[in-house]
């Protein structure tokens, strides 16, 4: 049985810094044995496939993180998630997706549950007409002008609200490519 799984790499080809090319980065998932291997944009997307049987998904992840940094001299954390819990994600959105334009809508996908309690200092209210809701160890963020104006991406991102977790954000239109890629 194989399953297929995307990879979320975070912080990668951002302004110069810690550059991880795709092809390298199809390279390394190649050599540690997965099929299959695409990649979606620089900011450090792929999707694979791989033996169910033999590996579990904090194993998957952990292989990545490592071979990574073995080959590029530096960490990244990395998010793997299978082709089934990324349609979930995408089917549980409770915002308006198919009316929205692909960068007024983002999911922040965490390592592990974050309950509300996280949030709790936050006073939505002040920053409406951006709004948050909270799914299955992700986050959903609808911010009409863009991420890059977001203040409540950035009151969400602050070390205080992500601290002991690792988060990484993709805009909608990157998370219905990578549900349409795991599922081809």
């Amino acid at each position: 049985m194989t399953t297929t799984y995307a990879a979320l790499l975070r912080g990668i080809n951002v302004g110069g810094h810690r550059k991880v090319p795709m092809a390298e980065l199809r390279s390394v998932l190649e050599e540690l044995g997965h099929r299959d291997v695409r990649t979606y944009l620089q900011s450090g997307n792929a999707v694979f496939t791989t033996d169910a049987d033999e590996q579990r998904d904090e194993d998957v992840t952990a292989a990545v993180e490592n071979a990574i940094e073995k080959r590029f001299g530096f960490r990244v954390d990395c998010l793997v998630r299978d082709a089934e819990y990324l349609a979930a994600v995408a089917d549980a959105c409770p915002f308006p997706a198919a009316e929205l334009e692909g960068k007024q809508l983002h999911v922040t996908f965490f390592s592990e549950p974050v309950g509300p309690e996280r949030f709790a200092a936050l006073d939505q209210a002040a920053f409406l007409p951006e709004e948050f809701r909270l799914g299955d160890r992700a986050l959903y963020l609808y911010a009409p002008e863009g991420l890059g104006r977001s203040k409540l991406g950035e009151a969400l991102s602050r070390p205080a609200v992500v601290k002991g977790v690792v988060a990484t954000t993709r805009n909608w239109n990157t998370v219905v490519k990578l549900v349409e890629m795991t599922r081809d």
